[in-house]
């Protein structure tokens, strides 16, 4: 396994176990609306950002203002496959975290909420730094939907919490 690998391999199984984590501690009472609205505000805020960041290149750089395709591998076209992904897993959240929520705790969601957007945060300054750092902030941001999706579904099942 060469160094990109491996930085990515680890980066993967210390974002397991922050999902892990995350969705142990995490479970508990909430209230549903209050929750909802906790979970899905601090990813909203980060795809804002990200949307206004490819705005701010467009309007400085008379190459792509009028709304022509990004050069690859500029910060531009980095920024929208940042976007791209965030909303990819933004959809899968709102697919899954209502789920989690109702099985195993309402207040779980404002905590993946706030994981979600730091680790999204971690992902876009990665991308932009080095292509094999940005795997935390990606499978960190992944692993907590997944993790918490399944586990909801064996309690449902009639599992153990």
């Amino acid at each position: 396994m060469d160094g990109k690998r491996r930085v990515i391999a680890g980066s993967m199984a210390l974002s397991m176990l922050w999902a892990l984590g995350l969705v142990w501690w995490g479970r508990g009472p909430g209230e549903v609306w209050p929750s909802l609205v906790q979970a899905y505000l601090p990813g909203g805020l980060v795809m804002g950002l990200m949307v206004g960041r490819l705005a701010q290149r467009r309007f400085f750089d008379d190459a792509i203002i009028d709304g022509e395709a990004f050069r690859p591998g500029s910060g531009a076209e980095i920024d929208q496959r940042v976007l791209t992904n965030t909303t990819e897993q933004l959809v899968l959240a709102l697919a899954l975290w209502p789920f989690a929520g109702w099985a195993l705790g309402w207040g779980l969601l404002p905590w993946l909420g706030l994981s979600f957007a730091l680790c999204r945060v971690l992902f876009w300054i990665g991308y932009h730094a080095s292509p094999p750092l940005r795997g935390f902030g990606f499978a960190a941001s992944f692993y907590p939907t997944m993790v918490a999706g399944i586990w909801a579904l064996v309690v449902s099942l009639g599992g153990s919490s």
